[in-house]
């Protein structure tokens, strides 16, 4: 049996750029960044609340990503998803779909990261 989860990793074209996303948008903190004894560029960003980490890989040499609709996405809650997106907005970052009023009386939204990574925002029911 497994203990917890402690990372995702997603792939990238520019670890510089993918990390100011993540740092810029959604506030997260850069953990430790390093180099992998595959050659791989490697960022690890702390999520709030919680311990597991995004980490974010550049391969050298490798294919350029191209991420498929819909493929997968991180989500994240946000305590207003309004003022949350007219912050982003204010940052230049624009939501690529939403806000959304789902069934059972969340509200979400998506941005889109570099390379076509979703990233959802939920704001949850009250």
């Amino acid at each position: 049996m497994v203990k917890k989860l402690l990372h995702t990793r997603m792939r990238v074209n520019d670890l510089a750029r993918t990390v100011k996303f993540y740092q810029d948008a959604l506030g997260l903190k850069l953990a430790r960044q390093h180099t992998s004894p595959r050659g791989a560029q490697l960022a690890f960003l702390q999520t709030p609340n919680s311990d597991e980490e995004i980490e974010i890989c550049q391969l050298p040499n490798s294919p350029a990503v191209q991420v498929q609709p819909d493929l997968m996405h991180l989500a994240f809650e946000v305590d207003d998803l309004a003022k949350f997106a007219s912050e982003l907005a204010r940052k230049g970052y624009q939501l690529s779909d939403g806000p959304t009023a789902t069934g059972s009386g969340s509200m979400i939204a998506f941005i889109d990261a570099p390379e076509g990574y979703e990233v959802e925002l939920i704001q949850r029911a009250k």
